[in-house]
């Protein structure tokens, strides 16, 4: 081999090395953060830029090579913002599928009309709706993942904008590698393990043609100003890399988070207090626990009235914190949409003006499937099996409405069903020594009347296991010993926070 073909050699072998690395770098990423585990079908958001279509190509690469094994649809947001540039990147996008053979639904979004129909931002628009279409087609077509190209720069930017706005622990963790939504729809985040700079480098070295959006250079747009200015700035007084440094940031924030959250959802059946159209919080309970856990239990509450997070920032909890420990009574704290936190005797007490509709279910029994998701009236509801590691199962998942408990398996006689209330029933509540009959039970946890109707009955073949959403028995409780643990969510699509 003569010295030009040796040198010529050596050089496509550094540049497969150099593509192999990003796609090892992904697999592990991808098995480390169990982001497609069993699931059957992933949809992929394909814009048609740099990162959605690196996305694509590495994706269908490792499954080429046996290292995923679900299988792949492809789904394409027109937004209808820059005319010809936009069609065009549907045209390629369905030109890429077509080589990959993959099958790809595509939809057109008229953002602009809905921005200001709501009078919120062509951003805030563009996003709500393509979450809202891409969830669509995932239910069309089963999928229950969907993979969206965010990548470490694009962490790094959310970070910097949360901290502008104000944050805690929860916004300091940034994008997450996978955050479940309405309908049980889970998004997942494959890219956020690698840089911009990285996948432009893979594409090249693939020598793969991606499309550009001319308005990501426009500075109007808070994101592009983080990133064409405030990002390269702080830069120059980094030592190190500064995305690199914000994305170690982000782990240890989600760690730290995911305490607080476990800890937020262990002590709220003690800490809350079920009303018409509002949410008791116990002040003696509430004062005791971490700033963080604090604001977790604030979030929550507001979240289960219809409160949307991207209303509320830091000065509002802080206002709240602030709220709860003043001595005074009927004080009160207004928040975004007609929201309000008052302070009454030993209450903190959220309200939200418009009262909760009674969700009806028919009287039947419903089996469960296990593991499985099936509708039972105006209810959805999820069983499946989680991993122990240790006396641990993991991170922990918020979802929009909360309503997931845990049990240990083994504690159950199966079949578990879902009913209505009936004569008789009786339970051991959760941290409880006996039984007691559920009317009891409801009549001294003062539990309202708009929450005793839509209670439902959660029962094995001898014993109820979950008043949903109140309280779990104490019979079949999690802990250290549990060598199977079994979740239910139970989902109230009349009440899901959109």
């Amino acid at each position: 081999m003569s010295g030009l073909a040796g040198s010529q050699a050596r050089f496509f072998i550094l540049i497969k090395e150099m593509v192999f690395e990003l796609e090892d770098k992904l697999a592990i990423f991808i098995k480390e953060n169990k982001l497609f585990g069993s699931a059957e079908k992933v949809l992929l958001a394909i814009s048609g830029g740099a990162d959605s279509t690196a996305l694509l190509y590495v994706l269908c690469s490792l499954k080429e090579k046996g290292k995923i094994r679900t299988e792949m649809l492809c789904a394409h947001i027109n937004h209808l913002l820059r005319g010809t540039d936009s069609d065009n990147d549907e045209q390629f996008v369905v030109q890429q599928t077509n080589i990959l053979n993959l099958p790809i639904t595509t939809k057109r979004i008229d953002v602009r009309s809905f921005a200001k129909r709501n009078k919120i931002s062509i951003e805030t628009a563009a996003r709500q709706l393509r979450i809202k279409a891409l969830i669509e087609i995932a239910k069309e077509n089963d999928c229950s993942l969907i993979a969206t190209a965010h990548q470490a720069d694009d962490n790094a930017e959310t970070i910097i904008h949360r901290l502008l706005r104000g944050t805690g622990f929860r916004g300091l963790a940034g994008i997450w590698p996978k955050r479940k939504f309405e309908n049980n729809i889970t998004f997942v985040r494959p890219l956020l393990c690698v840089t911009r700079a990285e996948i432009t480098a893979y594409l090249k070295r693939r020598n793969l043609k991606w499309q550009t959006d001319k308005t990501n250079q426009n500075l109007t747009f808070k994101r592009n100003y983080i990133r064409h200015l405030l990002l390269p700035q702080l830069q120059k007084h980094c030592s190190g890399l500064l995305v690199e440094q914000l994305s170690v940031l982000s782990k240890s924030a989600h760690k730290f988070y995911n305490s607080a959250y476990s800890l937020a959802e262990r002590l709220w059946p003690e800490v809350s207090e079920l009303g018409e159209s509002s949410l008791k919080l116990d002040l003696k309970i509430f004062s005791a626990q971490h700033p963080e856990v604090k604001v977790e239990f604030m979030r929550k509450s507001l979240a289960f009235l219809g409160s949307g997070e991207k209303t509320l920032s830091r000065r509002h909890y802080e206002k709240i914190l602030k709220l709860a420990k003043q001595k005074t009574s009927n004080k009160k704290v207004n928040l975004p949409n007609g929201f309000t936190v008052r302070r009454e005797y030993n209450k903190l007490i959220f309200e939200h003006t418009e009262k909760s509709k009674i969700t009806k279910m028919p009287e039947e029994v419903f089996a469960l499937q296990i593991p499985g998701k099936q509708q039972c009236g105006e209810f959805i509801i999820e069983s499946k099996f989680l991993e122990v590691s240790g006396n641990k199962t993991g991170y922990f998942t918020p979802t929009q409405n909360g309503f997931i408990e845990q049990f240990d398996f083994d504690k159950l006689q199966p079949p578990i069903t879902v009913r209505r209330r009936v004569e008789g029933d009786r339970f051991r509540p959760l941290g409880m020594p006996a039984e007691k009959k559920v009317g009891k039970f409801l009549t001294d946890a003062k539990v309202p009347k708009n929450i005793r109707e839509k209670m439902l009955i959660v029962a094995d073949d001898e014993k109820i296991i979950w008043l949903w959403p109140i309280r779990i028995s104490e019979q079949a409780k999690v802990t250290g010993k549990t060598k199977r643990i079994f979740q239910l969510q139970i989902t109230d699509t009349k009440h899901t926070n959109k």
